[in-house]
């Protein structure tokens, strides 16, 4: 059985931290018959929305993980990842990027575009994913939509245009104007659910003439047809503006605009309809893979279910029902039972039972085909993992994957705690590629990293109440890195004699900052100084010593280590003894080099009143801040700065006190750069210290 894939959409609703993404995900799921009552995002009835499964989610009112459903609305089927908006949960939203072919971008109509919109905004431009703009919470006391579509275009250069016009605002918001078919539309029923199409009211018809103007004029460069229309000035069948939107849409050149109200039951129904009509379908989207078996080429997915399987396992969840791998299938068909080929381990699995999601409830089903998101169950496979059938062997592009920035010390509190905590981290490192962990050797402690201090914090909580751990966390740690900033050359001879057969290997070469990257190994060996089969003994060697910098204990990035002279001994050389050679000859060159610490900076925004401006700048410039810029917009001001993350923790109880409670910060990672001289002598006299105490 084939589906036709022109009535499959594949859609994530992304969007700045409480923006109203659940909210609207909820409303899309009761409007469509996927659930038979809403519920609160924060959980005040007891249940909490049904896309924030998790306890810890319903408890804070935010989406931790990405959850996906799947809904039907006037014959489309709609497969939906609703995606985290706070930016520590940012790989939620990047993976979930990677598998979709279209996007809606939630803007609140007060905020309107925020910090996290411009992050969302630029993953999608990363993987080249159509989006269109809603614009919510238009019953909010300062909504303004028009503000927020010229901050669309000013502030992320997206070629924004309103779909739709609101009939009132704030409290006064009553329904929406569809500039399409110039229609005023309106919501009754207790939740919005039956829509009233009636003429456009009088003292509006001027506006939405104007503003319809503006929409044709700008979509009529995306259809001759239309163009032509418009100069013999004939009346316009709007089929030809969708079509002529949708062209725009998936080209990457026009973002339509829809307005509304989630949270009021306003004008999602258009908002879905604009999902059909204008988000791309899995054919006209072209996916690349690599054929492994030619020299990796690339080649275009066909999207044929007659045609190979390739499909990619995106997210991994240890549930209650044991491990579920969430894929996303590009070309071909599967059947429970089928037999898959994992082109990262060369292993063969059989698909046991395969499912579609709906948040955390499964419906089993026999098949999928091309175009298809779906669970699988019991396959042993990594985040990013490329499936196939037997006779290809392929690997789709992989997705971005930024570092962690922040770690604390986790120890356990008795010996049944270390067992459930091992389980725990086990699980959550799989789950989550921006988790890592790992025992400082020097102190024995469990080290955790993450994005932010949220990201470990519900880690920690997760620990305790999904694997009853009881662990002791100390003080957070930012993850330093330690850099070269000159050349230094290195001659190192590891001679040691012991009883039988002793060590020798000699290393000659040098050392260069990397601007690039962060390690990167040049074998520059002629005449056989160092016979081959030890030359990745020696790059070896150098990736050990990055573990830990001289200065302060952290990881050495951005270094080129090339090696051009050796000598080596016919009975004493060996793997270990040119490992320990170049682990020699890098402490040599190292300290030549002049090695500096380098911090992760923070792209810090502080959205507060105007009256605290000055106490906001204030408090960024006595942590080390850069204010880039200021921004005012009525009453409220938006202060954007560069801080260092060693500085801002327990900002947010300072922010609160300076400002009454009145202002809220959100950031992200920006880079990394040099610590002032008076820091970095603090960090090396600490970590000396506490290497002497060890």
């Amino acid at each position: 059985m084939s589906v036709d894939l022109s009535n499959v959409r594949n859609i994530g609703i992304s969007a700045h931290i409480d923006s109203g993404k659940t909210t609207l995900t909820e409303r899309i799921l009761f409007y469509t018959d996927r659930i038979h009552a809403i519920h609160d995002v924060r959980g005040k009835d007891g249940v909490g929305a049904k896309m924030d499964s998790m306890e810890l989610e319903r408890e804070r009112g935010i989406t931790i993980q990405s959850a996906a459903t799947f809904c039907n609305w006037k014959g489309k089927d709609i497969n939906i990842i609703d995606t985290p908006g706070h930016v520590d949960f940012t790989i939620e939203v990047e993976r979930a990027l990677r598998v979709l072919d279209g996007a809606v971008l939630v803007l609140c109509s007060v905020g309107g575009v925020q910090s996290q919109s411009i992050t969302v905004n630029r993953q999608m431009t990363r993987y080249k994913v159509p989006r269109i703009a809603f614009i919510n919470k238009c019953d909010r006391t300062g909504a303004n939509p028009e503000r927020v579509t010229a901050q669309l275009r000013e502030k992320l250069g997206l070629n924004a245009h309103m779909m739709q016009l609101p009939i009132g605002l704030e409290n006064d918001l009553v329904g929406v104007i569809d500039l399409v078919t110039m229609k005023a539309l309106y919501f009754d029923g207790d939740n919005g659910e039956v829509v009233r199409e009636e003429e456009i009211p009088a003292a509006l018809q001027e506006r939405a003439k104007e503003k319809r103007e503006e929409l044709l004029e700008a979509v009529s460069m995306f259809s001759d047809e239309l163009m032509e229309v418009m100069l013999e000035e004939g009346d316009i069948d709007p089929a030809l503006i969708h079509a002529a939107v949708r062209k725009g849409t998936l080209s990457l050149e026009l973002t339509p605009v829809f307005v509304g109200s989630a949270y009021k039951n306003k004008a999602v129904q258009p908002m879905l309809d604009g999902v059909n009509a204008y988000l791309p379908c899995p054919t006209d989207v072209e996916n690349m893979a690599l054929d492994l078996n030619n020299e990796e080429k690339e080649f275009a997915v066909s999207n044929n279910p007659d045609d190979s399987l390739i499909m990619l396992a995106f997210k991994l969840e240890d549930g209650r029902y044991g491990q579920l791998t969430y894929v996303r299938t590009y070309q071909g068909k599967l059947s429970k039972g089928d037999t898959v080929f994992n082109s990262r381990t060369g292993k063969k699995v059989k698909i046991g039972r395969l499912c579609r999601m709906h948040s955390d409830e499964m419906e089993d089903i026999d098949f999928c085909g091309s175009g298809d998101i779906v669970a699988l169950f019991g396959v042993d496979c990594a985040s990013g993992d490329t499936f196939s059938s037997g006779d290809i062997s392929c690997s789709m592009s992989s997705m971005h994957i930024p570092e962690p920035v922040i770690s604390l010390a986790i120890v356990p509190v008795d010996n049944k705690a270390q067992i459930n905590m091992s389980k725990a981290l086990n699980r959550f490192t799989k789950e989550d590629p921006t988790f890592k962990t790992f025992v400082d050797h020097e102190t024995n402690e469990t080290i955790i990293s993450g994005m932010g201090e949220l990201h470990l914090e519900v880690y920690v909580e997760r620990m305790k109440r999904e694997y009853n751990a009881e662990v002791q966390v100390g003080a957070p740690q930012v993850a330093y890195r330690e850099a070269i900033t000159a050349r230094a050359e290195f001659n190192y001879t590891h001679k040691k004699q012991t009883g039988g057969s002793g060590q020798f290997g000699r290393v000659a070469g040098y050392m260069e900052p990397l601007e690039e990257g962060e390690y990167e190994f040049v074998d520059a060996i002629v005449g056989g100084a160092i016979p081959r089969e030890f030359i990745s003994s020696c790059d070896k060697g150098f990736q050990k010593s990055l573990v830990k910098g001289a200065l302060c204990g952290s990881v050495v990035t951005g270094v080129r280590c090339v090696i051009n002279d050796g000598a080596f001994h016919a009975v004493d050389s060996s793997d270990v003894a040119f490992q320990l050679a170049a682990i020699g000859a890098f402490k040599e060159g190292y300290m030549k080099a002049k090695p500096v610490i380098m911090e992760p900076i923070m792209k810090v925004s502080v959205e507060g009143p105007t009256e605290f401006q000055g106490s906001i700048m204030g408090s960024i410039n006595q942590r080390r801040g850069m204010i880039i810029g200021t921004m005012e917009e009525g009453n409220y001001t938006v202060v954007e700065a560069d801080v260092p993350l060693s500085e801002m923790f327990g900002y947010s109880t300072v922010l609160r006190s300076l400002t009454q409670g009145k202002a809220e910060f959100t950031m992200e990672f920006s880079a990394f750069k040099h610590v002032p001289k008076t820091v970095n002598d603090e960090l090396i006299k600490k970590y000396q210290s506490e290497k002497k105490n060890a």
